[in-house]
């Protein structure tokens, strides 16, 4: 087996566990490579049915070609596809954009807080209707306690110290001390009532072999990776006036690879273009024990 297979093998075990041990389960689409990756490893685990609804965190900020391309594949691949939204805060303009919040405050406001009650059903949001391909507000939203995630530990600092099932209390507030062993690929599905599972099938993945599973399974990623002609592309993606682009003149799949595996970004890390993570320390661990993803 390569290493490809290795990995593959272990997340699709992993979300087979979780769909096993956990009832109100749900996975998060941001859209980007990791949770596109993802994605695709779950239509693999299931046999071509994503049996777990898909929920995505709307902004309002996001670069419209994202909302494009999950609505497409929500069509194509028959996802049941939940939005959430803080319409409250986007109308108020308590926004980083609107100039009314720094950066942090506005993650909280525009994706912990919406994940949070969206999660818990308590607050509105929309499903897609696969009659008319447009969304409509979901008359009986469920609670989602167990959350698949497309996060890597070598992505940024906070995410290094998750396991593949690890805990939140009821507020999705993470406890980084009380995050249970995991050896010898033991994993803990039993947890108390009331316990917020987070759960991580991608967690040993590294940033090349994303790309090249990409690159092996074919998978249709969205091309703002890739650079359109003025040498730049976007490494990681995110809220648009949060992002930023990196210097490349990668143009497709193996041209990225080339890049990593020849040590272009060794010393840049993945996330560099996002400016809250600068803001939060240089990292994202403020904002992930309060919820964020």
């Amino acid at each position: 087996m390569t290493q490809l297979d290795v990995l593959e093998a272990q997340s699709v075990y992993i979300l087979r566990q979780a769909y096993r041990s956990f009832k109100d389960l749900v996975m998060l689409w941001s859209i980007g490579k990791d949770s596109t990756v993802l994605l695709w490893l779950a239509r693999k685990a299931f046999f071509g049915h994503v049996p777990i609804p898909l929920m995505h965190i709307d902004t309002g900020n996001k670069i419209p070609s994202m909302i494009e391309y999950r609505d497409r594949f929500a069509l194509e691949w028959n996802l049941h596809m939940i939005v959430g939204q803080n319409t409250k805060a986007l109308e108020s303009k308590q926004t980083f954009p609107d100039g009314n919040l720094d950066r942090i405050a506005c993650c909280k406001k525009l994706k912990s807080e919406p994940l949070k009650h969206t999660l818990s059903g308590d607050w509105p949001r929309q499903v897609m209707n696969h009659k008319t391909g447009k969304y409509e507000l979901d008359e009986n939203p469920q609670a989602f306690t167990g959350v698949i995630v497309g996060a890597r530990a070598d992505e940024e600092g906070s995410r290094s110290k998750e396991r593949y099932f690890s805990p939140r209390d009821h507020h999705s507030e993470w406890d980084i001390a009380e995050q249970p062993p995991e050896l010898w690929n033991q994993f803990n599905t039993d947890f108390a009532p009331g316990t917020h599972i987070r759960i991580h099938p991608l967690l040993d993945w590294t940033e090349l072999n994303i790309w090249q599973y990409i690159q092996r399974e074919n998978i249709p990623i969205i091309d703002l990776y890739f650079d359109n002609g003025n040498g730049k592309r976007y490494r990681s993606l995110g809220c648009a006036p949060c992002t930023g682009t990196v210097d490349s003149t990668a143009k497709n799949v193996q041209e990225i690879i080339d890049e990593l595996a020849g040590g272009k970004f060794a010393d840049i890390a993945e996330r560099s273009g996002r400016q809250q993570d600068a803001e939060d320390g240089g990292g994202l661990e403020t904002l992930r024990r309060d919820g964020y993803m």
